[in-house]
C-alpha cells in the first residue's frame, strides 16, 4: 500500500469493508502488477522520496531566507519544481542544487549526501556558517562544487577526493583554516581548484602536480608558506596561475616559464626571488597577465616581452628589477603597466624613451613609474598616450624637462602625480581640460609660474597638492570652482597678494588647506567661517594683518590651527571658544594684544598652544592646558604674570597676607639652596634654565592625518606597510613587531607596532598602553595617531598602535650600533646627549606631576626612546606603565605585589627616578649595564663606581637596590 499512496490508503477505506482479506490481497497484487511493473520502477519511486526527505532536511538548515528563495518548497508542488531544483528528466532524480545569490543563512545539513545522483552543488555567495559537511564526498557522482562567498569554516574535507568525477572545486571566500589536502591530488578529472581568501596554511601539497587536467589554479590571499613544488610547475595544460598574497618563498621553476598553455601567472606579495627568462615572451605566447609585485625578483626587463602580443596587465612593482625598459608599443592589448618602487633606469638622458612606444597601447589605463632610478627629459609623447589613461604616476627619479603643453589630451585622467622630480617650468593651462581629474599632486618639484585658473574647470577635483615648488602670483579665486575638494595644499612656494574669498570659504574643504610659508598679504577673510568640516588650517609664515575674523569660530571640526609668523592684531576673539575639536593652536610671532582668554583652560583636547612673541598681558591661566609647561609657549609676552611655577613668570600683584606666605616660600629655598644640597638645587636651576633657552618647535601642520582619530582597519594597515613585509620591519620587541607604513591621504610615515597577540599578557599591555597614551600629550612623548583591535585575514585577533615616525630611530641604536650600522652613525656630541637627558627628564616630570592620572613608564631604557629629525628625543611604549590612581588605595605591601617586577634587567629598580639614573650614566659613558657582567644583578652605585672608577659620586645617588 505504500507503493499505491494515497490511491491505495482511499481505495482500502473504500472498498475493505465489503470485501474478505484474501481478495483484498489479491487484488494489491494484481495492482502492484499493472502499475509497477518492474524493480526499476520500484527503486526510482523509492529515490524519489530519499530526495525529496533530504530536501526538506537540507532545508531544515537555514536560519534566514530574506529572498524568499525556498518557499516553493513544500508538498504542494513536486520537488523537481522547487526554486534551485534540476532533476534528470528519465528517473527524476536531483542532479543540479543551485541556490547562489539568495542571501541564505544557515549551515550545510548532512543530508545533501543522500542527494546521490547529485552532479553540481552551487550555492555561492550566500552566508552559509559552520563546516563543509563531510557526507560531501559520498556524493561519487558530483563534479562541480562552489561554496565560494560564505562563512564556511573548518577544514576542507578530505574526503573529497572520493568524488573521482570532481571537475572543478571553489571554496573561495570563506574562513576554511588548516592545510589544503594532499588527497586532493587524486582528483584526475579536476580542472578548476579554487580556495583563495581563506585562512590556509602549511605549504602547496606537491600530489596537486598529479592533477593532469588541472586548468586554474588559485590560491591566492591565504597563509600558504615554503616553496612553490617543482610538480606544479610540470602540469601541461595550466592555463591561470594564481598564488599571489602569501608568505611563498624561494624561486619559481624554470619550467613554469614553458607551459605554452599559460595565460596568466599571478605571485604578487610574497618572498620570492629569481629573475625572469630572457625567452619569457616567446615561450609564452598566450600570456595576458603577469603580475610579480611585491617580491624581490632581480635582474632585467626581458626584451621579449614586448613579443607576448596579448598581454594585458603588467605588475613588476616592488621588487630589484634593474636596467632599460625597452618598447613596449607591439603590446597593443596592455592596460596597465605598474614599474614602481625598482631600480629601473640607466642614468643616461633616454632613460624614458620607451613612453613613446607605448603611444601605440590604444587601451591603456594605468602608468605608474614612481621611485626608479630614471634620468632624462620627460618626452612631450606622454599627452598622445591613450585617452583611455585613468592613473599617470611619476617621480621620484631624476627627471627633468617640464610637463608637456598638451597634457591635457589626456581627457579621462583621474589620478595624476608628478612628484620630487627636478621638473622646471609652468603648469600647462591645458590641464583644466582634464575634467575627470581627482587628484592632482605635483610637490616637490621645481616649478614656476602662476597657478593656472582653468583648473578650477576641473569640477571633480578633491585634492590639490603643490607644496614646494617655485610658483608665483596671486592665488585663482577660480580654484573656489572645484566644489569637490576636500585638501589643498600650496605651502612654500612664492605665492603673493590676498587669500581669494572664494578659496578660503570653500566648504568642501575637509581635511587641509594649508597656505603657509609663502608671501601672501592681506586680512584673513570672514569666509573662513564656511570651513565647517575643515580639520587642519595653516595660514602660518605669510605677512597677513589685521584681526582674526570672528567667523573662525564656527569651524567646529577643526583639530589644528596655526597662524604663527604673521602680523595678525588686536585681541584673540571669544568666538574661538566654539572650536571645540581643536587640540593644536599656534599664534607666536604675531602682534596680539589683551589677555589670554580663559576660555582656553575648556578647551579639554587642546594640547598644544603657542602665544609667545606676542603684546599679551595679564595673568597666564593655571588650568587645562595651561597646567602642562610642556604644552604651552608663552616667552615673549613681557607683560605677562603669573601661571604655573615651571614658566619662571613674575607673580602677579597679590594681597599683604599671600606676600608673607610666598616670603616664607623664599626663606626656605634660600635655607635649601645654602644647605648640603645646595649643589643638587643648582645643578636642577641650570636644567631649568637650560630648557627655558631652549626653543620651543611646532608640530607639522602639512599632514592631513594627524589629530584626526583616524579609524584604520586591519587591512589598511596591512596595505600601508606592504603586507607587514620584512622589508619595512624597524623593530622588534618583547610583545610585538614595529613596521615603517605609510598611511592617510598624504602618505604620511607613520610606525605600525603589531603586538604578538599569542603572548600571554600583550592584551594586559595593549590597554595599559592605550589608558596610558589616552589623555597625555608632551612634545617628548611619542605622538600615537590611532589604534586597531580587530581581527586579521585568518580571523585572529589583531592589535596594533599607529605613532608618529622617528627617522632617526632609538638612543640604543646609537649608543651600541651593531656592526652594520656604525658606518652610518655618527657619535652623539656633549650637548646633543645632554638634550636628550633633559628631553627625558620633562618627559618623566610630566607623567609623574602633571597629568591627570599620574603614571610610572616602569620600562625606560635607551630603546625606548626614539630620536627625531632634529635629534630631540621622544619616550615611547608604555606597555608596562602603572597609573598611580589604581594602587593608591593599597598598602605598600599590596602595591608590590600588584605592580610586580617590571620592566628589562639593568633597569629594574624601585621607579621610573632609578632607571633615569641608569639612563644618565649609560648616555654620558656608553657603558651599557645589560652587559653580561651586569647580567646577575646590578646596584647603581656598582654602575657608577664601574662608570667613573676613582670618583667620588656616591653624594649625588640616593642608596638603593
Amino acid at each position: 500500500m505504500y507503493l499505491l499512496g494515497g490511491t491505495g490508503r482511499a481505495f482500502t477505506q473504500m472498498v475493505l469493508p465489503g470485501m474478505t482479506l484474501c481478495v483484498f490481497w489479491s487484488f494489491i497484487v494484481f495492482a502492484n502488477l499493472v502499475f509497477c511493473p518492474s524493480n526499476a520502477t520500484i527503486t526510482s519511486l523509492l529515490g524519489n522520496e530519499t530526495d525529496r526527505v533530504a530536501l526538506l532536511a537540507f532545508k531544515r538548515g537555514i536560519s534566514s531566507d530574506p529572498l524568499g528563495a525556498l518557499i516553493s518548497w513544500n508538498n504542494t508542488l513536486h520537488f523537481c519544481k522547487w526554486k534551485g531544483v534540476t532533476c534528470s528528466r528519465h528517473h527524476q532524480r536531483v542532479t543540479i542544487l543551485d541556490l547562489s545569490q539568495q542571501i541564505l543563512v544557515g549551515y550545510m545539513s548532512p543530508y545533501i549526501s543522500n542527494l546521490t545522483f547529485l552532479r553540481e552543488i552551487n550555492l555561492q555567495d550566500n552566508s552559509f556558517n559552520g563546516q563543509i559537511t563531510q557526507e560531501i564526498g559520498r556524493l561519487f557522482r558530483l563534479r562541480v562544487l562552489n561554496t565560494s562567498v560564505n562563512s564556511l569554516g573548518g577544514e576542507i574535507p578530505a574526503n573529497l577526493s572520493r568524488c573521482i568525477h570532481l571537475q572543478a572545486i571553489s571554496l573561495g571566500n570563506n574562513n576554511l583554516t588548516g592545510q589544503i589536502p594532499s588527497e586532493l591530488g587524486t582528483l584526475r578529472k579536476l580542472k578548476l581548484l579554487e580556495v583563495q581568501s581563506n585562512f590556509l596554511i602549511g605549504s602547496i601539497p606537491p600530489s596537486l602536480g598529479n592533477l593532469s587536467s588541472l586548468t586554474d589554479l588559485r590560491l591566492r590571499s591565504n597563509h600558504l608558506e615554503g616553496s612553490i613544488p617543482d610538480e606544479l610547475t610540470q602540469i601541461q595544460s595550466m592555463v591561470s596561475f594564481v598564488l599571489s598574497d602569501n608568505e611563498l618563498s624561494g624561486t619559481i621553476s624554470s619550467s613554469l616559464y614553458n607551459i605554452s598553455s599559460l595565460e596568466g601567472i599571478a605571485v604578487m606579495e610574497n618572498q620570492l626571488y629569481g629573475s625572469l627568462p630572457s625567452h619569457i615572451g616567446i615561450s609564452l605566447p598566450k600570456l595576458q597577465f603577469l603580475l610579480l609585485g611585491g617580491n624581490q625578483f632581480t635582474g632585467p626587463f626581458p626584451i621579449s616581452l614586448s613579443n607576448a602580443s596579448r598581454l594585458q596587465w603588467l605588475e613588476l612593482q616592488y621588487n630589484h628589477f634593474s636596467g632599460p625598459v625597452p618598447n613596449l608599443g607591439s603590446l597593443q592589448h596592455l592596460t596597465e603597466i605598474y614599474l614602481w618602487g625598482n631600480q629601473f633606469g640607466t642614468g643616461k638622458a633616454d632613460d624614458l624613451s620607451f613612453i613613446t612606444s607605448l603611444t601605440n597601447c590604444s587601451f591603456l589605463e594605468s602608468l605608474d613609474l614612481i621611485e626608479n632610478h630614471f634620468k632624462g627629459i620627460l618626452p612631450s609623447s606622454i599627452t598622445n598616450l591613450s585617452t583611455h589613461l585613468s592613473w599617470l604616476q611619476l617621480g621620484g627619479s631624476q627627471i627633468v624637462g617640464s610637463i608637456p603643453s598638451h597634457i591635457g589630451n589626456l581627457i579621462n585622467l583621474q589620478y595624476l602625480s608628478i612628484c620630487k622630480t627636478f621638473i622646471t617650468g609652468s603648469i600647462p593651462t591645458s590641464i583644466g581640460k582634464l575634467r575627470n581629474l581627482q587628484r592632482m599632486l605635483m610637490y616637490e618639484n621645481m616649478l614656476s609660474g602662476q597657478i593656472p585658473s582653468s583648473i578650477g574647470n576641473i569640477a571633480q577635483l578633491n585634492m590639490l597638492n603643490l607644496n614646494e615648488n617655485n610658483l608665483t602670483g596671486s592665488i585663482p579665486s577660480a580654484l573656489g570652482n572645484c566644489k569637490n575638494l576636500e585638501a589643498m595644499l600650496l605651502s612654500k612656494n612664492n605665492l603673493r597678494g590676498a587669500i581669494p574669498r572664494q578659496v578660503i570659504g570653500l566648504s568642501s574643504l575637509s581635511i587641509v588647506l594649508n597656505l603657509s610659508h609663502n608671501t601672501l598679504t592681506g586680512s584673513l577673510p570672514l569666509e573662513v567661517g564656511n570651513l565647517i568640516h575643515l580639520t587642519s588650517l595653516d595660514v602660518s609664515s605669510n605677512i597677513l594683518s589685521g584681526e582674526i575674523p570672528t567667523t573662525l569660530g564656527n569651524c567646529e571640526s577643526l583639530t589644528e590651527l596655526y597662524m604663527d609668523v604673521n602680523s595678525f592684531q588686536g585681541t584673540i576673539p571669544s568666538s574661538l571658544s566654539g572650536l571645540k575639536a581643536i587640540q593644536s593652536l599656534g599664534f607666536s610671532y604675531n602682534n596680539f594684544s589683551g589677555s589670554i582668554p580663559k576660555y582656553l583652560e575648556e578647551l579639554q583636547l587642546l594640547t598644544y598652544l603657542n602665544l609667545s612673541f606676542n603684546n599679551l598681558l595679564g595673568e597666564v591661566p593655571k588650568q587645562g592646558v595651561f597646567r602642562n609647561a610642556s604644552a604651552i609657549s608663552v616667552i615673549g609676552n613681557d607683560n605677562l604674570c603669573g601661571g604655573i611655577t615651571e614658566l619662571k613668570l613674575d607673580p602677579c600683584p597679590i594681597l599683604d597676607k599671600e606676600k608673607k606666605r610666598k616670603s616664607l616660600v623664599s626663606t626656605v629655598i634660600i635655607s635649601v639652596a645654602s644647605g648640603p644640597l645646595g649643589l643638587i638645587f643648582l645643578l636642577c636651576a641650570s636644567v631649568a634654565l637650560y630648557r627655558l633657552r631652549k626653543p620651543r618647535t611646532k608640530p607639522s601642520s602639512t599632514s592631513s592625518m594627524e589629530g584626526q582619530h583616524l579609524k584604520v582597519s586591519y587591512a589598511e594597515l596591512f596595505k600601508s606597510t606592504n603586507g607587514f613585509n620584512s622589508a619595512n620591519l624597524i623593530g622588534v620587541g618583547s610583545y610585538g613587531t614595529v613596521y615603517e607604513g605609510i598611511l592617510g591621504r598624504d602618505e604620511n610615515i607613520v610606525a605600525v607596532k603589531v603586538l604578538n597577540c599569542q603572548l600571554r599578557g600583550v592584551s594586559t599591555s595593549f590597554m595599559a598602553e592605550c589608558e596610558a597614551l589616552r589623555n597625555i600629550r608632551h612634545r617628548n612623548l611619542v605622538k600615537i595617531i590611532t589604534s586597531c583591535s580587530s581581527m586579521d585575514f585568518g580571523g585572529n585577533d589583531f592589535k596594533a598602535l599607529v605613532f608618529e615616525y622617528m627617522p632617526n630611530g632609538s638612543l640604543e641604536k646609537w649608543l651600541h650600533p651593531k656592526l652594520d650600522e656604525q658606518y652610518k652613525l655618527r657619535i652623539l656630541n656633549f650637548n646633543e646627549r645632554l638634550n636628550i637627558a633633559i628631553d627625558v627628564a620633562s618627559v618623566l616630570d610630566y607623567i609623574h606631576h602633571h597629568c591627570h592620572t599620574p603614571i610610572a613608564h616602569c620600562d625606560l631604557k635607551p630603546s625606548n626612546i626614539l630620536l627625531d629629525e632634529d635629534m630631540n628625543a621622544h619616550v615611547c611604549d608604555f606597555g608596562l606603565a602603572q597609573l598611580y590612581s589604581r594602587i593608591t588605595s593599597k598598602s605598600s605591601k599590596e602595591q608590590s605585589s600588584t605592580i610586580g617586577l617590571k620592566g628589562t634587567i639593568g633597569y629594574i629598580a624601585p621607579g621610573d627616578v632609578y632607571s633615569y639614573g641608569i639612563l644618565l650614566l649609560e648616555l654620558f659613558t656608553g657603558k651599557c649595564p645589560t652587559d653580561d657582567m651586569f647580567k646577575d644583578g646590578l646596584s647603581l652605585h656598582k654602575f657608577a663606581e664601574m662608570a667613573f672608577p676613582n670618583r667620588t659620586i656616591r653624594f649625588l645617588i640616593p642608596y638603593s637596590h
